[in-house]
């Protein structure tokens, strides 16, 4: 089931995957050059309803308008402020999770909308090859338990340059800024996803 939702930023989406009995509504929005149909977000929507967990899928405005580019991060949060007051409406703790650009927004904005944790998948640490412009600090100033997957070899941010801090940080092995496997890889593409939802079903559940 899917809605749209009015923003300062325009109309948003959430595509809602909803669990039988749900005790948490895991809300994720896409990165900056592409939308939920994205691997990671798609997985989570399938494995989690299973466990009591709802997955809401948030499209931003400007992919709800069919635009290329994402805009500057301050109109993310606002798009994503926007859409806050229809994912607590079914009156469940709400996860903020995102993936890439999704992620710093879900950060950026945990404490002041209240969420009861932060998923951040494929968190872009820095830009490729300019680890001295580090986004650290958006990660550690979320405020609120924070799960990071990601992958080995994200160019975004390999899992051995994150800041040892107080979050929960898990590697899918060999995936890159999409969770992407090569097929040379140990693992297969399966396997990897494999990891990565196994890992936010435990962390969820470890949340109470």
């Amino acid at each position: 089931m899917s809605e749209i939702v009015e923003t300062e930023a325009g109309d948003a989406r959430i595509t809602w995957h909803e669990a039988k009995r749900a005790r948490l509504v895991l809300a994720a929005s896409h990165g900056a050059g592409g939308g939920i149909e994205a691997r990671d977000l798609q997985a989570l929507a399938a494995a989690l309803p299973a466990h009591g967990v709802t997955v809401a899928l948030v499209e931003q405005p400007w992919r709800v308008a069919g635009k290329k580019v994402a805009p500057a991060p301050k109109t993310l949060d606002t798009g994503w402020r926007g859409v806050w007051p229809a994912l607590a409406g079914p009156g469940l703790p709400v996860i903020s999770a995102g993936r890439s650009a999704g992620a710093r927004v879900a950060c950026r904005t945990a404490a002041e909308l209240g969420a009861h944790a932060v998923l951040a998948l494929s968190f872009p640490l820095h830009p490729p090859g300019k680890p001295e412009k580090s986004r650290a600090e958006e990660l550690l100033g979320a405020g609120v338990p924070t799960l990071v997957v990601q992958g080995g070899n994200d160019p975004f941010g390999r899992p051995a340059e994150f800041p040892q801090c107080a979050y929960d940080l898990v590697e899918v092995p060999y995936g890159d800024h999409g969770f992407a496997v090569p097929k040379r890889a140990e693992i297969t593409q399966e396997r990897a996803l494999e990891i990565l939802t196994g890992a936010v079903r435990e962390w969820v559940a470890s949340l109470g």
